[in-house]
Parts: C-alpha cells; sequence; structure tokens
C-alpha cells in the first residue's frame, strides 16, 4: 500500500499486516522482551503511540494495531465498526499471535476494546495500563446526557463522512495546553482520504449511543482483571472523560498507582510522551522489583 503522505521520520516501523474478516489490518511489531500490546480509540491509530514505542522497544516487545477503519488498515465502506466487533478482532489478533504475559495499554475505546478482551483473557494480562478512558455506562453522566442529543443529529453522519469531523476538529479540541502542530494533524486526517473510509469513526460515535449497556456490562465483570497492577496516566485537562471518571476507576482497581499529568487534555501520549514514558518505565520496573522479591 502507499501511503505518500505518511511521515517515515515520525513513524519509522516497519509494516505488518493480519487478515481478518476479508480484510487486512495493520499493525507494528518492535522490539523484544516482554510483549507491550497498543490499543487506541477514535479518530486515531497506532503512530499516537510511537514516541512511547520508540524508546520502549529497546526493553520490550511492542505490538500496536490499528483496528479496521483506521490508520493503515483496510477501510472497507460495508463493515461491522461495532466496538464489540473490533474487541473480538483484537481476541483472534492476539490468540493467533500467542502473546502472553501482556501489558495491555489502552486509550479512549481502546479501554473497553482492549479490557473486554482482558475480562475473557485475564490470564493473558501480566499489567494494564489505562490512559483517559473508561468501562461504564455514562447514561447518567451529565456531559453524556448532551452529548445524546447531537449523537442523535441526523448531521452526524454528513459531518463524519464528508467533513472529517473527527480527526480535523474534534481531535484538536480534545487536547490541552500542549496543542498538535499541523504537520502532526495531517497524519490523523490524511489516513481517512474519502467519506467512503470514515465509516469507523463514524462507528465509534455510533457506539456512544447505542452501547452504553454493553459498556455497563463489562464494568460489572471488572472483578476479571481489577486486582491486575494497574497505572492510570491521566490527562487532567481532559474535556470530555473527566477527572471523576479517574477517581471511578481507581476506586475499583485496588493495586493501582496514577500519574496525572495537569496540562494534558485527552491525549496524554501525543501531549507528554516523556511523561508518559518515564511513568510506563517506572511502574514495570517497580513490577519487576517486586515479583524478584517475591520469588527470592
Amino acid at each position: 500500500m502507499t501511503n505518500h503522505w505518511l511521515d517515515r521520520s515520525e513513524y519509522p516501523f516497519t509494516s505488518n499486516y493480519f487478515d481478518i474478516n476479508g480484510q487486512k489490518l495493520h499493525y507494528i511489531d518492535e522490539g523484544k522482551g516482554a510483549p507491550i500490546l497498543f490499543v487506541h480509540g477514535t479518530p486515531s491509530w497506532s503512530f499516537d503511540f510511537r514516541n512511547l514505542i520508540k524508546v520502549l522497544k529497546a526493553h520490550y516487545r511492542c505490538v500496536a494495531l490499528d483496528h479496521i477503519g483506521f490508520g493503515l488498515s483496510d477501510k472497507p465502506e460495508h463493515y461491522d465498526y461495532a466496538t464489540q466487533n473490533h474487541s473480538n478482532t483484537l481476541e483472534k489478533f492476539v490468540l493467533e499471535k500467542q502473546l502472553d504475559n501482556i501489558t495491555l495499554v489502552v486509550h479512549d475505546f481502546g479501554g473497553p476494546i482492549g479490557l473486554n478482551f482482558a475480562i475473557q483473557h485475564p490470564e493473558k494480562i501480566k499489567n494494564l495500563i489505562i490512559l483517559n478512558s473508561w468501562l461504564w455506562s455514562s447514561e447518567q453522566d451529565p456531559d453524556y446526557i448532551k452529548l445524546k442529543k447531537i449523537l442523535k443529529s441526523p448531521l452526524l453522519p454528513f459531518l463524519y463522512r464528508y467533513l472529517n469531523f473527527s480527526p480535523k476538529f474534534i481531535l484538536p479540541q480534545s487536547f490541552g495546553d500542549h496543542k498538535l502542530p499541523k504537520n502532526l494533524l495531517k497524519q490523523y486526517t490524511k489516513p481517512f482520504a474519502d467519506k467512503t473510509q470514515r465509516n469507523g469513526a463514524l462507528g465509534f460515535a455510533k457506539s456512544l449511543l447505542n452501547d452504553q449497556a454493553w459498556f455497563e456490562q463489562l464494568w460489572n465483570k471488572r472483578q476479571a482483571i481489577s486486582n491486575k497492577p494497574t497505572l492510570f496516566i491521566w490527562g487532567m485537562k481532559d474535556g470530555v472523560i473527566k477527572p471523576h471518571n479517574l477517581e471511578k476507576f481507581q476506586r475499583a482497581f485496588i493495586h493501582s498507582s496514577t500519574v496525572q499529568l495537569e496540562t494534558s487534555g485527552h491525549f496524554p501520549q501525543e501531549e507528554q510522551p516523556e511523561q508518559v514514558i518515564s511513568a510506563i518505565f517506572t511502574f514495570l520496573r517497580e513490577k519487576k522489583d517486586h515479583t524478584f522479591m517475591k520469588q527470592m
């Protein structure tokens, strides 16, 4: 596939493809060692983890996929873009690749997608790292109640398909003090070349409307993973997934630590990658030392 827009100096990784549901799912697999699996949300792709992977791959095996409909994966116009189907795809991928002892890194919609997999296969998960995400119904959340009116608007599919609304407008608006430069914004808008390729992002918008009951089911099953060593890295200026969501996570995940980034918005890994990398290294080193001490 030719992607002339792709900045290889920013994203210097080897592309791999996994056949699933008649489509090609793009992923990168860099470095050696214990696996770290990165699961992105919307309207992003493995690109938003690039700064982390460039550093972490010297010590770990870093695997990051692009959901079908995103990044360098196929973007069929007609496809089941439900969040549950993305999670099923992730499950097939991980089982096929025989990944074990996984440190699972999830962000945004990667939360329900990746954590659903973790709930189904807790034996494969060693650690959890959660950035600005959720795992429950937002039906009672005042912000969601307002958002619901927009999600129900017949104008929404038009905005997503014809104006590339999600990466062009929503993504840059969701940053905190660290604004996204235009050259990097291009790496998020260009994967959605035309209106036929933008149904993946629209699918996630529809999921917010249709899948709240499923999100709540996941929350009710959280005990399968709530005792895993967990690191929360949270952009505190996130106007969408606000800090009360972090507090809900913290109360439920009993072996957790938290790094709050006061000036970051919704994308800490893009806004303050050095701090995110440092937090991950500290967390994984502590878990390794703890395991070593227990074995002695």
